[in-house]
């Protein structure tokens, strides 16, 4: 795992620094979506998460749900089209779990993507992933911690 800023940045997955998602490819074609270790920084303490239902459409770009903190309410951005076919049950009783491990337990969903290598040309991911992020982070001056 990567460093950036004092950012947690995994260099196995793939990113959308401007949304502050990440995705992991799944053996089954599937992808897990959540966000970042940056975006849970910017947030603070987690209170609320709430995802589309199960069955729904993902669509690139647009809202698969929210997360609020005491200090903000925002949405997490899709980073691929697709069908939710899951959502963390961890999240209806402990969203904090989205703070304390943003890449593992906090997860936020399970989609089946309509065309991964489509979808995937837009995202970042290795070596290249950290270093988009961390000109992300330096242009708009963002530090976790």
């Amino acid at each position: 795992m990567s460093e950036v800023r004092g950012c947690n940045i995994p260099e196995d997955l793939y990113y959308w620094p401007e949304k502050h998602v990440w995705v992991k490819p799944l053996d089954d074609g599937t992808v897990l979506v959540g966000v970042t270790d940056v975006a849970q920084s910017l947030a603070h303490a987690i209170i609320s998460a709430l995802p589309k239902k199960v069955g729904r459409p993902a669509k690139k770009g647009r809202s698969l749900g929210t997360i609020e903190s005491g200090k903000w309410v925002g949405p997490v951005m899709s980073p691929v089209t697709g069908e939710v076919l899951e959502t963390n049950p961890l999240l209806g009783t402990d969203p904090g779990i989205v703070n304390t491990d943003p890449y593992g337990e906090g997860w936020y969903m399970k989609i089946q993507p309509d065309n991964w290598d489509t979808d995937v040309v837009d995202l970042v991911t290795g070596a290249e992933g950290v270093s988009a992020y961390e000109a992300f982070l330096e242009a708009e001056g963002i530090e976790c911690g």
